[in-house]
């Protein structure tokens, strides 16, 4: 037989499909002796019938003809070896996927031998067998449509008895490979879209459906384990934790894309039990409840994964009754969902600051826990609303707090840290853009914009529904209470009825405009803190301006005192940093930001994604950071920068209140004509600046020493010079053959060079050698920067030695005295930022020089 199967044969004919199908219906066992050939066999005829179904129709007449599916399912019950099942699978896998003819593939399902196949007792112990078997059912999947479904299920009647193909499937749909755990979802989802009635009854109804709540609790396994990720990260930042994290999050928001994906099919029960799933197994018992945690290190993590979850909820699930649910249940406090009234909820505190327990009959923990907020010391400011977010945050025993969760969202943004604010603006964002959101939801939160109060006002108004044009451009205006209360009522009863959550002395007396109020004062009071990144303040910008797209509507006479205080102070330490270490860097950093910012403001979405808030660093962490580095120049430069973008922000929000169109550039005077006989002149400098090998004139230099390296001292000519905003320390090389001129050979900047005579030796002088550009401001560096920074960034330094006391004092007063040229010419363009009111009018006329500090070029030194 072995020598008849080797013999020369076309490989490609049918008289060879007909050879190997003989071949193996004489197989009465299979065994280590003839399983090689057995493998081979099942293998050519993969390829022979693949190549049949493109060129011949007869070669699946014969593959049906002989039924060798039946001959695959003896030669399977024979085996004795696991290299037979993994080839049959391979060999029936690849059948199914390129089988074009759409007769064939009606034969390979009608006859139940893929059934056998499907629920064969395979020995899934095996990985590679698993595998393979995972990739055969979803081949299978891939050709399911109305008409083939019914050829692998059973009916009685017009129900669906049994579907081996999605119930096997779902076994592993918490396998810990997550290669399988993708194939399962891939063949659910094949059949969730298939869109057959009988079909969605079957996989909707008892015990199948249980699929879908195990979904969401597995989900709130991966939600505790990311809360746990991101507690470490808190207390031991690095790159490590870092990318662990960002895989906590791809796989979050991948389970999430499935559930919306599932969501899609169009299947109204499962959309309902996934909705109610989400409710009951995530969102009551475990993340509302989390954000009352705001205690230092582990409980801060249940609140930082708490807002970010909600974000990627309502961001992804685009479920409209799971949208409105979670929005009404910010109006209730932390107590309905750590009591309710059907015994449900009563939660206790985790290691990681998540509820660890969601169905306990009685636990006290939770009121016994000390509850300690870290607080800022930020300047308390009275507030148009009547909102004090400093009672949230001071209450020590959270379940008698009748504030409610939107309040304390409000509270985190007053007075809470860097990462509450952002994760609590980036909720407030997230449900502004949440399309699935009633417009009487968004109101009754105070944050519809208002360009859509106007929309909906004004089609009442043509339909005889409101009280007229008064009400419509009142700066009051808003949805009526009844139209909203009545519609957020509908969701509290029925988060009452349906999911058992209560509160008895919950009083849902909405007022859209004292809300809206509330947000209002709440974002003023953001830009009055010192304490927050610029990014996150940038993300209050977006907000305020998707809420008050025209101006000054509802900004009262306290909103614009203290907006324009906030302005004001940090105008005044933008001067301090004319006169910094980076001065010559401000205005070419203030032109790129503006830019930036006024993209950030005018875009449609907010300029943080909501993972942001999970990868920023602690910070209490940050703060030592700052401490220990903060005679570094490029603390200075981060520190300086940070500024620049607070107050490019702050300036913008002060044109927008005034209802001024942002300019496309800052309004900034354009350069200054050069002072006659300056030293850029007399040493007959080039435009764009001193460069390594140049020659220029040494008319006011002071010869001097310097050593580079230990025992090598060198001889040259010092010469400080300014050029408008910028600035070098140069050392020239005198030329024997013209005494007057020089060759240069080492530049560095001017700005942030911190002249000092040594205390001992006055004849020397000590340079600070900063940085030539800001290396986190360039993508191609920014890596390289984060590394050295972890390292520790430390200055160069240039010691020069003069003949005599006298030189050295010239040479420190031409530092001075072009350091003073440089920051005067900065803080004379930086002037009409500086008075709003002439920023104003410079804004109409377009007065300004925009600079690019990526286009920048500065001379490197040798």
């Amino acid at each position: 037989m072995w020598h008849s199967f080797w013999r020369s044969r076309d490989r490609f004919s049918l008289d060879q499909l007909r050879h190997l199908t003989d071949q193996l219906t004489k197989i009465q066992a299979v065994n280590e002796v003839n399983k090689d050939f057995v493998i081979e066999a099942l293998r050519s005829i993969a390829e022979l019938m693949t190549y049949g179904d493109q060129h011949d129709p007869s070669y699946f007449e014969f593959f049906m003809e002989k039924q060798v599916m039946g001959e695959f399912v003896r030669i399977l019950k024979l085996s004795e070896t696991v290299n037979v099942p993994l080839q049959l699978l391979q060999t029936v896998s690849i059948l199914v996927q390129n089988l074009r003819n759409e007769h064939a593939i009606y034969y390979m399902f009608s006859n139940e031998h893929i059934n056998y196949l499907i629920t064969y007792s395979f020995d899934f112990q095996n990985e590679e067998l698993l595998s393979y078997y995972i990739s055969f059912l979803r081949a299978i999947s891939g050709k399911l449509n109305k008409n083939t479904v019914s050829l692998l299920v059973k009916i009685h009647g017009d129900e669906v008895v049994s579907f081996p193909l999605y119930v096997e499937a779902i076994r592993f749909a918490f396998h810990e490979e997550n290669m399988v755990r993708t194939a399962v979802r891939a063949v659910a989802l094949n059949v969730y879209h298939v869109g057959d009635d009988s079909v969605n009854r079957y996989i909707s109804s008892v015990p199948h459906k249980d699929y879908f709540s195990n979904l969401i609790s597995f989900f709130r396994k991966q939600s505790t384990d990311l809360s746990r990720l991101v507690s470490h990260k808190l207390l031991n930042p690095g790159a490590d934790s870092t990318s662990t994290i960002m895989v906590a999050i791809d796989e979050i928001e991948d389970n999430l894309y499935y559930f919306s994906d599932i969501v899609s099919a169009g299947i109204p029960d499962v959309g309902r039990i996934i909705t109610d799933s989400i409710l009951m197994v995530l969102i009551f018992p475990l993340l509302l409840p989390s954000l009352r945690i705001a205690i230092d290190n582990d409980m801060q993590s249940g609140v930082v994964t708490s807002l970010y979850l909600l974000c990627c909820i309502l961001k992804i699930i685009k479920i409209k009754d799971l949208a409105n649910t979670i929005a009404a249940a910010l109006f209730y406090p932390l107590e309905a969902f750590t009591k309710s009234s059907g015994g449900k909820f009563i939660i206790h505190i985790s290691d990681y600051g998540f509820p660890s327990e969601y169905q306990v009959a009685n636990n006290n923990n939770f009121t016994k826990l000390d509850i300690r907020h870290s607080m800022f010391n930020v300047p308390h400011s009275s507030s148009s609303s009547g909102f004090h977010p400093e009672d949230i945050l001071m209450q020590n025993d959270c379940n008698n707090s009748n504030f409610s969760l939107r309040e304390v969202l409000l509270a985190y943004v007053t007075k809470g840290d860097d990462i509450q604010v952002l994760g609590s603006l980036s909720v407030l964002a997230t449900l502004l853009q949440t399309k699935e959101l009633d417009e009487s939801m968004l109101d009754g939160l105070g944050i519809l914009p208002q360009r859509k109060q106007h929309k909906k006002l004004l089609l009442q108004a043509l339909v005889g529904e409101c009280s007229g044009e008064d009400e419509l451009f009142s700066s009051k205006s808003s949805l009526t209470r009844d139209s909203t209360g009545s519609d957020i009522d509908v969701y509290h009863k029925k988060i009452k009825d349906q999911y058992g959550v209560s509160f008895q002395s919950f009083d849902v007396e909405i007022s859209p405009h004292v809300n809206r109020l509330q947000v209002i004062d709440t974002l003023v009071s953001l830009f009055c803190r010192s304490n927050i990144s610029a990014e996150t303040l940038w993300e209050g910008g977006w907000l305020l301006r998707q809420l008050l797209p025209y101006s000054e509507s509802e900004f009262n006479s306290h909103h614009l005192e203290l907006m324009n205080v906030s302005y004001k102070n940090c105008a005044s330490a933008l001067v301090e940093e004319v006169k910094g270490i980076w001065s010559d860097f401000v205005i070419s950093v203030l032109c790129d930001e503006w830019r930036k910012c006024k993209r950030a403001m005018e875009s449609s979405s907010p300029p943080k994604e909501p993972n942001c808030v999970l990868l920023l660093p602690h910070p209490h962490k940050l703060s030592l950071e700052d401490n220990t580095a903060k005679e570094s120049s490029f603390a200075a430069g981060e520190r300086m920068h940070e500024l620049v973008k607070v107050f490019v922000l702050l300036h913008q929000l002060q044109l927008f209140t005034l209802g001024r169109a942002l300019p496309e550039q800052p309004p900034i005077y354009p350069p200054g004509d050069l002072p006659a006989n300056c030293r850029a002149q007399t040493s007959e400098l080039e435009v764009s600046g001193p460069k390594a090998g140049t020659e220029i004139s040494l008319g006011s230099a002071v010869p001097c020493r310097i050593s580079f390296k230990s025992g090598k001292e060198h001889h040259f000519c010092f010469l400080a010079i300014s050029l408008g905003t910028f600035g070098w320390l140069v050392l020239a090389e005198e030329l024997p053959s013209q005494k007057s001129h020089g060759v240069v050979r080492a530049v560095a900047p001017l700005a942030g060079c911190n002249p000092r005579v040594d205390d001992k030796h006055s004849t020397w002088l000590h340079l600070r050698i900063r940085s030539s550009s800001l290396p986190f401001l360039d993508l191609a560096k920014s890596n390289d920067y984060r590394k050295m920074k972890a390292k520790g960034l430390v200055d160069g330094r240039w010691t020069l030695a003069f003949s005599d006391e006298e030189s050295c004092k010239s040479a420190l007063l031409m530092i001075v005295e072009e350091i003073n040229f440089l920051s005067d010419e900065v803080h004379r363009r930086l002037k009409p930022l500086l008075n709003l009111e002439t920023a104003i009018d410079l804004s109409s006329s377009h007065v300004s020089v925009p600079e690019d500090s990526s286009n920048r070029i500065l001379p490197k030194s040798l």
